[in-house]
């Protein structure tokens, strides 16, 4: 209580004060001057503290108490919904009120505010979006940015937007906007020089020392060394001691949790129970609170997670990390136009988040599944997402914030030139921009496509539908799109998932297939049970129930015709051919596919229905790296269909192939 306290009175004095920025770095990231060589035995520093006392939850309620946040709403950010959606529920219970009155949240499809809120969780999109309506950000007294370090794409271009209101503001005699940058692991210095010089607060925590052990070798299957590493530790240490596993995505984590299960039932008498528990975006929210309860007396809970566990949720009981030193993160290539999901290695930031995990109650031990040589040659810092990504979309959201020169905006870290013209010239080819007297500006198209909180591919692809009578089927794919998973695979009944998915399965693709499993999921009015036997997420089915229904309100208000293909497939896939003519793929003679813009080999993932089919050409939604480059998410669409959606730039593809 004494750090609360202490860093309440810090607040009070900072924002009382004419201080317009400041920025809060609270630290599991132990950095290299605070560890001695291997085995490593790690404590706090001075001057950093952990995740979990309080920053985000106590903070905007000493704001509000104390009458800083009275003249306006006190608005929160988060990366993610689900932190934005359990935060704003855990400070509602510390005020005692119902949640959407005093304290609220906004994310992404879910409004759940009124009037009356004064403290506004809301993910870092959905405060972009009310930046387009209101550059000034008028109804905020204070805009705190959490979780600053993960830099997503969203908070890179949110930076810009609010130090510019900040400024505006100022210059118009309006009142002040406070704004508090919030943090685990940063580059302090850039941020606090970004802002003008804004003031540092470290908050100081429990000190909880931590044993980091690196391997002697490099290892050449980081799945099989966190396996064993995990049997090691089991049949070692006190059952009550619970291991987390650093994994990077949904199939590994299914994979990996049937082999330690099969494993862990012929191990030798006297060795713990294990109870194995994967955690990843897109699991059935009811299996990812199982990681939150404690495992039975005699019995360890081993977690599988992707880097969802680095810093949004905090689990208890965790005594051991095994870090694969692996993550899945974006890569664009603007050159060819190719952005895919690749694993690749984690920042020495991030490794030094996720051994923080060991030692949150008490002290831990961290075995990091790569040799200190090569932790010392990751980079320092996670590259943002913005200087790896394609920018289309931030493109379209800044000349949306009527940003008189987007190629100058004040970016924290810039994008590169090519990939900033990269995204012009994808939005031009959508038709959402066009030059008037030198300067760059939406089109009427480019205006509806902004209206939606969608890629622009999607917000093209609806705005199509009505050309080809099929706006209803389309809203319902593209909602589905726009949620995790609506289907869950466990490896383990693999056989059985295949026998009740065949009823849903469309030659054409993955697109019709979802498209199927959702009329059958209306069929039967979202019955929980139906939703267990044909291996469907029931809660993530309701949210494409709600997102289907918002994307409709945003059509008829844009007065949008909404039609129906009935039966006719080939109008579906036609508007999917017309909006994802840059995702196009073609079959080789070799029985390879090659992307039809790039003329890069990719292959069909093995969870499309597709997998086992060679169809001439098709459309993808986005193209995952692992051992190969794979498309997935696909449609079977004529080629001649992409040349007439867009006959200019396959011709000019052409010319640049041929020379």
């Amino acid at each position: 209580m004494i750090i609360l306290f202490r860093c309440r009175f810090l607040l009070f004095l900072c924002l009382r004060t004419r201080l317009q920025v400041f920025v809060v770095w609270e630290s599991d990231a132990l950095g290299p001057c605070e560890v001695m060589r291997c085995p490593q035995v790690v404590s706090r520093a001075r001057k950093t503290g952990e995740t979990g006392s309080g920053k985000t939850t106590q903070i905007p309620q000493y704001l509000y108490e104390a009458g800083i946040g009275r003249q306006g709403v006190i608005a929160v950010t988060q990366p993610r919904r689900v932190a934005a959606i359990s935060l704003a529920t855990r400070v509602s219970d510390e005020k005692r009120t119902e949640l959407g009155k005093l304290v609220g949240y906004t994310v992404r499809f879910d409004d759940l505010t009124s009037d009356e809120t004064r403290i506004k969780f809301l993910t870092d999109g959905m405060l972009l979006r009310e930046a387009i309506g209101d550059p000034l950000l008028r109804k905020y007294s204070v805009v705190i940015l959490d979780e600053a370090h993960e830099r997503t794409i969203h908070t890179d271009v949110l930076f810009g937007v609010v130090k510019a209101a900040q400024k505006k503001r100022k210059e118009l005699g309006k009142l002040p906007l406070k704004v508090v940058v919030m943090s685990a692991t940063m580059d302090v210095d850039q941020f606090s020089q970004y802002f003008n010089g804004a003031p540092v607060l470290y908050l100081e925590g429990r000190q909880h020392p931590i044993q980091v052990f690196y391997t002697k070798q490099p290892q050449s299957d980081y799945l099989q060394a966190a396996l064993v590493s995990v049997f090691q530790i089991h049949q070692e240490a006190p059952s009550s001691q619970d291991i987390l596993v650093f994994l990077t995505g949904q199939e590994e984590i299914e994979a990996m949790t049937k082999t330690c299960r099969d494993i862990s039932k012929h191990l030798p008498d006297g060795c713990p129970q294990m109870m194995v528990m994967p955690l990843y975006a897109s699991l059935p929210y009811s299996q990812q609170l199982r990681v939150f309860q404690a495992a039975p007396k005699g019995c360890r809970k081993v977690i599988l997670s992707t880097n969802i566990a680095e810093t949004s949720i905090t689990i208890s009981g965790i005594k051991y990390v095994v870090d694969t030193g692996m993550v899945k993160a974006k890569k664009y290539n603007p050159e060819i136009g190719l952005e895919v999901l690749a694993v690749q290695r984690v920042s020495k930031a991030q490794a030094w988040q996720r051994t923080g995990r060991a030692g949150r109650e008490d002290s831990g031990i961290c075995y990091r599944l790569y040799t200190e040589d090569e932790f010392e040659k990751f980079d320092k810092m996670t590259v943002p997402e913005i200087q790896r990504c394609n920018l289309a979309s931030v493109m379209l959201q800044l000349l949306a914030l009527r940003i008189p020169n987007v190629l100058t905006f004040d970016f924290m870290s810039k994008p590169s030139p090519d990939a900033i013209q990269a995204a012009i010239e994808q939005l031009d080819l959508l038709g959402a921009v066009e030059r008037k007297e030198d300067q760059l500006v939406l089109t009427p198209v480019g205006k509806k496509m902004a209206a939606f909180p969608l890629e622009p591919k999607f917000s093209k692809t609806i705005l199509l539908a009505p050309k080809f009578h099929c706006t209803e089927e389309i809203l319902t794919i593209i909602s589905l799109l726009s949620v995790d998973s609506v289907l869950y695979n466990p490896p383990a009944r693999r056989e059985e998932v295949q026998s009740v998915r065949k009823k849903f399965i469309s030659s054409e693709g993955d697109h019709l297939t979802l498209l199927n499993v959702y009329r059958a999921f209306r069929n039967v009015s979202g019955n929980k049970e139906w939703c267990k036997e044909n291996f469907v997420n029931s809660r993530n089915m309701l949210l494409v129930s709600d997102v289907r229904a918002q994307l409709r309100d945003i059509c008829v208000k844009l007065s949008i015709p909404m039609e129906s293909s009935r039966g006719d497939t080939a109008n579906i896939r036609r508007c999917l051919a017309h909006s994802l003519f840059m995702n196009a793929a073609e079959l080789q003679p070799d029985g390879t596919y090659s992307t039809v813009d790039s003329h890069q080999l990719v292959a069909i993932h093995p969870s499309s229905v597709l997998f086992h089919c060679k169809p001439a050409c098709v459309v993808y939604n986005g193209l995952l790296h692992t051992n190969k480059c794979y498309m997935r998410d696909l449609c079977v669409v004529d080629a001649d269909w992409l040349y007439d959606a867009a006959p200019d730039y396959f011709r000019r593809r052409l010319r640049t192939a041929k020379n």
